[in-house]
Formats: structure tokens, sequence, C-alpha cells
């Protein structure tokens, strides 16, 4: 059986070239290296290094084997930090970005919960609907609607089910009536959110898109809900921002024979190697809190 410190002796051998340097380091005799060496050969039935009394190189086999050698250790490694991770006591500080109406009006109470479970973790928390570049502002990790395809990105989803609905306050539409068909909303006025200068106009239902118009538009995804809450006019929104608002009857989901666009919830970070256990224990978190708003829809 192959024995793990003899795996770790040979990646160090053939790093540093020497069975001595790799003694040195491991705080052995050369000899100890040199027969954890002869133990994993006899294992795998190859030679491993090529060996003289000045040089010390790899075989052919031995570097077909150094990658393997690596990764079973590096996969070891990541077990015990996983492990480690599960009960340690979350230090440091966790920054965490998110879109302005979900971040106030869901997250915030979870998020304050989890860091009262965790007191000596520092959280902070920022709220935009700007799309915030991981790679060059102070954020560990995003909370992000949309497919996430850049590869670039880690994607862990919180809620895949996650759609867009058109709403409306219930006075709105006493005064102002139910549309019946997207081509109805050409007499409404929609309340109509703005992104990096882009305002989004054109609303995906069923299978039309339809180009809608209205005297009222913000780049804050919070103030357009809360205009359609105040009977402005109709909103096209994630179900996550409106749904308390829905359930509650403050606002009513319109048209709903012709469902939004998917707009799936994802926690993102630039790379696995970033997933800490702050980050980790975070994502079991929320994905518990959406499963559970998922259930009540």
């Amino acid at each position: 059986m192959i024995r793990i410190d003899d795996l770790g002796l040979f990646t160090r051998s053939a790093a540093l070239g020497s069975f001595t340097a790799a003694a040195l380091e491991a705080d052995l005799l050369p000899g100890q290296v040199a027969a954890a060496i002869k133990r994993l050969e006899r294992e795998l039935d190859v030679r491993l290094f090529a060996r003289t009394t000045r040089s010390l190189r790899l075989t052919a086999e031995g570097e077909q084997y150094l990658p393997t050698a690596h990764s079973v250790l590096e996969a070891l490694k990541q077990g015990q930090e996983n492990l480690r991770g599960e009960n340690a006591t979350l230090r440091g500080v966790l920054q965490v970005t998110a879109p302005s109406d979900l971040g106030r009006n869901i997250l915030l109470p979870w998020l304050t919960l989890f860091r009262r479970q965790h007191p000596e973790l520092t959280l902070r928390f920022s709220l935009s609907d700007q799309i915030a570049d991981l790679f060059r502002d102070p954020v560990d990790v995003a909370i992000r609607y949309g497919s996430n395809e850049d590869a670039n990105y880690v994607a862990l989803p919180l809620a895949p089910w996650n759609r867009r609905v058109l709403v409306a306050a219930p006075e709105y539409v006493e005064r102002h009536g139910y549309p019946q068909t997207p081509d109805d909303l050409h007499n409404h006025p929609c309340l109509l959110y703005q992104q990096g200068g882009r305002v989004y106009d054109k609303w995906s239902l069923g299978s039309e898109t339809i180009q809608v118009s209205g005297p009222m538009f913000s780049d804050d995804a919070d103030v357009v809900r809360r205009w359609a809450l105040s009977g402005e006019g109709i909103a096209n929104k994630s179900w996550l921002d409106v749904s308390a608002d829905v359930i509650a009857g403050r606002l009513i989901v319109l048209l709903k024979d012709f469902p939004g666009n998917a707009s799936p919830l994802s926690l993102v970070c630039p790379h696995r190697k970033q997933i800490s256990p702050a980050v980790s224990q975070l994502y079991t978190w929320l994905s518990d809190q959406f499963a559970a708003l998922e259930r009540i829809q």
C-alpha cells in the first residue's frame, strides 16, 4: 500500500533535486528519504529517479507519475481543510456584495443572523446594482442574478428556480384594469430599470418580447419596486424581490399565462481556491434559506 508520507517525500525530492535537501526540509535522515522512495518504487513497480553519486533526476515514469502524486496530496489537503472548515471558528473579514432590492429586503436579515452565529467574523455588506469586478473590487463573493456563463468565475446556485414576473399594486389594477395579453402593456405605464446606461424596456413574456415605455425609470431596482407598491405602474421584477409583497397582498402578479425569463440566483467567486470556510458556510446557510423560500412560492 502506498504511504502518503512517501508521496510527499517523492514530490519534494523531485522539486528540490536532492534526497538530502528533502530530508533536511522534513527533519529526517537522507537514508530515510531514500528508503521511502524505494518503498514507493516497489509499490508502483517502476523506477522514479535516475540516481548517481552527483545527480538526481526523474525518469520518464517519474515525470509521468509526478502530477498524479501532486493531485492526490492536494485532494487530501483540501479534504482536511473542508473538515476543519465545518467545525472551526470563523474569523477574519467576509466581504459580500448583492443587488440593492434583494440585499435590503431578503439578504440583510439572513446575513445579520449568520454573522450573529459567528461573532468573531467581520461582515462587510455592500449593495449596488452595478456589477462588481471580483478581481479588482474589495469583494470575496457576489450574489448575482443571471446565468453566470463567464468561465472566469465560479457560480454556486442559490435559487435556480427563480423567474421574473409582472407585478402591480391592487389600487393600480383597480384604476387601470388587468392587461390580458402582452400587447396590452402598450396602454400601461411601465416602470423601467436602468443599468450601466442601458434602459431595460424590452420585456420577454412567454414566447413574446414586448417593447414597453413609461414615464419613470431608475438605476436602483428597489426604487422600481417601491414605485410599483405606490401604484405608479407595472414592474417586471425578479420573483425573489417581490415574493413577500405578493404573499402579503401588496402586489398582484399579472399575465400569469405569459411567464417571464428565468432569473437564477447564484453565489459567485473568482476561483474555487477562494472558497474559504467562511464562504463555504455562508453558501450552505443561504442555500437553506432559499430552499425554504422556494417551498412557499
